[in-house]
């Protein structure tokens, strides 16, 4: 049940808890003296009162009066069952001998109590009041407190997800965009990272788990963080792939969990590339204009955690001069054009020739240059739900 924000121009809606038909009478005589327009409604115990709330067609009432003497509630468990109700405030109901009481009802969790022998309208009136507003405060600060946690936790996987390359060649330049989905509040499964060993190749990868979340980001942090650990170790790059797919399967959340993966090594002359994809877009090689074409997916692999024993043969690319190379997520290549159609890879080679053709040579400003796709690919739909990450290799050899 949703809670309703009380409307300043409307009654306070309030359910009073009490089995005593006396104190009943005595509330409502209060509020009938006080400055306050309330919509009350009884409950006579708490069984009742758990009824009326789950019935309420309009939301929950504003607070709540609770009688801590209730025929079927001990101590403080109806108190700990009506804070279960997330919206109304609660505001404890003594006696003078339980005064005690009412100050540990606070402590377990109530907004304040009040004396039924030691009450009146004005005073009633000003603790619902104070009840309600301190409700609302609590929601507020739980909510700040929320989005300052979720805010934490995306810097967090991001830092995982978007690492700062380990590069020291100065005529390698990398550009990186990441953006989330439209519909998110979190980073995806999307990541990336670049690494130059300590022979003078270079390596990249970026990839996209399947699915949005949490589980989804923290397994793509794992594979990331898998990858670099591999190829810094210098294992056969043969084994990278198939010991990222057994990480992959033993740490998903759920067994149809999958991973799409695109792996790039540079040789140390900048001249050759090895690549492998699982099942992953092919990345593009950008010159000028009609230059820029899509490598070829003839060895294309299969994602990483579907099947078993799987292997990655890699391809062999010669690179032209002062190269470059874009590597990208399916969410770049997934908006939909003016005809209807899925941009996919045909259109987003079409659309790199396009914006790469021009007087002013892009590489003066590559940066600008990505940007355009994605603000390109950005229009092409709005209400895109996937991640987007890119990056952009630029050699200067």
């Amino acid at each position: 049940m949703e809670p309703v924000e009380p409307d300043a121009s409307a009654p306070l809606r309030v359910l009073l808890v009490e089995d005593d038909d006396a104190d009943a009478v005595l509330v409502t005589e209060h509020f009938a003296d006080a400055d306050l327009t309330v919509d009350l409604a009884r409950a006579t115990s708490l069984a009742q009162a758990e009824t009326l709330l789950d019935g309420e067609a309009e939301g929950t009432p504003d607070c709540i009066l609770l009688d801590l003497a209730l025929p079927d509630a001990h101590g403080f468990e109806g108190l700990r069952r009506l804070l279960h109700v997330d919206g109304p405030a609660v505001l404890v109901l003594t006696g003078r001998r339980d005064e005690s009481l009412g100050a540990d009802a606070v402590g377990v969790g109530a907004q304040d109590y009040l004396v039924k022998d030691a009450v009146d309208g004005p005073t009633l009136a000003r603790a619902v009041r104070y009840a309600v507003e301190r409700r609302r405060s609590d929601r507020v600060r739980r909510a700040l407190r929320d989005a300052q946690l979720r805010a934490d936790e995306n810097a967090r996987l991001e830092r995982g997800l978007l690492p700062t390359p380990l590069l020291d060649d100065p005529a390698v330049h990398i550009l990186a965009r990441y953006e989330p989905g439209t519909e998110q509040t979190l980073l995806g499964g999307d990541f990336y990272d670049v690494v130059e060993g300590p022979d003078g190749r270079l390596h990249v990868v970026i990839g996209d788990v399947c699915g949005h979340g949490p589980d989804e980001a923290a397994l793509g942090v794992s594979l990331r963080i898998a990858w670099r650990t591999l190829v810094l170790s210098g294992i056969d790059p043969d084994r990278v792939l198939p010991t990222m797919h057994e990480l992959l399967v033993s740490e998903r959340s759920h067994p149809t969990l999958f991973t799409t993966l695109a792996t790039a090594t540079v040789d140390e002359t900048r001249e050759r590339l090895t690549l492998r994809l699982a099942g992953h877009p092919p990345p593009a090689l950008v010159g000028e204009g009609d230059d820029t074409h899509l490598l070829s997916t003839e060895r294309l692999g299969v994602p990483l955690g579907i099947g078993a024993g799987r292997t990655w043969p890699p391809l062999e690319v010669e690179l032209p001069p002062k190269w470059a190379l874009l590597l990208y997520t399916d969410g770049l290549i997934e908006g939909r054009q003016e005809s209807g159609e899925v941009l996919w890879t045909d259109g987003l080679q079409a659309l790199l020739r396009e914006v790469t053709t021009g007087p002013a040579p892009w590489r003066d400003d590559p940066g600008a240059m990505l940007d355009a796709v994605m603000e390109r690919v950005r229009t092409l739909s709005m209400a895109r739900t996937d991640d987007v990450a890119a990056v952009l290799l630029v050699s200067d050899r």
